[in-house]
């Protein structure tokens, strides 16, 4: 796809929505900004960009669970990134359903409205979770997928029939893996938000899950980069493609480095509900990369320790909204 063209961005108003809309902004693209309806008029966080570029993005509320609503989002575009998703590991315990609604039957939606309207591309957004704990690391796409959570297993739905409309009918579908995205504006319920949240309040103390877990952070600018090489690469239809580091950290290392850039020495303190149940947690996300360097040209700029200091500093000046301290579900 060229600049100029229109760009429908699913999920807009969410934590990486919103810096794909930057990007796309940036890369010259009309944008559509699918933020889901609600009775406030609230663009989430859309309203934390610079105005210049908001200015720019056209604004339409309504929500991927509607199939007459999807179709006229589509409509009039060139491309779809598809970010439009129900998140949240502990919520999807307490209400699966929740998320077969937005994760698989929305994701259908959006694919039926691409094949209708012939879009040259669509980029559907998927997640590392679908792994699972890793079978062999570093994990490439061919990677055995397991749902240890419904969340999981939802997006593991959603990735198939993006897969089923290539394969079926020929849609220009291209998917992307984030691993574990971080940085401004993400909500208290990911790791990296609980603990700056939790030691810009009260630095004597961290209440924190789990510090065995391994993830590959990755900024989040990062990320909205391999979005916009993804919907420019050429022969990448069919494709699922890693957005990964290629390193990986634990969260207990996570909670030394987040301390020493703030100069605190926290107690540290188990917080059990926000542990996971024992087949449910995925203990280590590591990716192969290779794919994004060779297919789209990408590999990540920003380095943890640079990441994390601009997330902290984001932080300073855009405290977190809800509560650091209750486990935000």
């Amino acid at each position: 796809m060229t600049r100029n063209e229109r760009v429908l961005i699913t999920g807009a108003g969410g934590f990486i929505g919103s810096h794909v809309v930057e990007a796309a902004v940036e890369a010259g693209y009309a944008v559509r900004a699918m933020v889901r309806y609600n009775s406030a008029g609230d663009i989430r966080n859309l309203r934390f960009i610079d105005e210049s570029v908001c200015m720019k993005i056209e604004i339409v509320y309504g929500d991927v669970a509607d199939p007459f609503f999807v179709d006229s989002a589509v409509a009039g575009c060139q491309g779809v990134l598809h970010l439009a998703a129900l998140i949240g590991i502990p919520y999807s315990y307490v209400a699966p359903n929740a998320y077969i609604q937005v994760n698989v039957a929305g994701t259908m939606n959006i694919l039926e409205a691409c094949k209708r309207h012939n879009i040259r591309r669509l980029v559907h957004t998927s997640t590392s979770e679908v792994y699972g704990t890793a079978v062999y690391t570093p994990i490439d796409a061919p990677h055995p997928l397991k749902g240890q959570s419904p969340y999981s297993a939802s997006k593991i739905g959603a990735d198939k029939l993006a897969e089923s409309y290539f394969l079926s009918f020929g849609l220009p579908v291209t998917t992307l893996r984030p691993f574990n995205t971080y940085g401004p504006r993400q909500s208290a319920r990911a790791v990296i938000p609980t603990i700056i949240g939790q030691l810009l309040r009260h630095p004597e103390f961290l209440e924190i899950g789990s510090l065995s877990p391994q993830r590959d952070f990755t900024f989040a600018a990062d990320t909205a980069r391999g979005f916009i090489k993804a919907l420019q690469a050429e022969g990448v239809e069919g494709e699922t493609i890693n957005l990964g580091v290629g390193e990986t950290y634990s969260i207990g290392y996570l909670v030394e480095r987040i301390a020493a850039l703030l100069g605190v020495r926290p107690e540290v303190r188990l917080g059990e509900e926000r542990i996971r149940p024992d087949n449910s947690e995925v203990m280590l996300l590591l990716s192969n990369n290779e794919k994004a360097r060779q297919r789209l040209g990408w590999s990540p700029l920003i380095s943890l320790d640079e990441g994390l200091s601009a997330t902290i500093d984001y932080f300073r000046r855009t405290p977190i909204e809800y509560g650091v301290e209750q486990y935000a579900r």
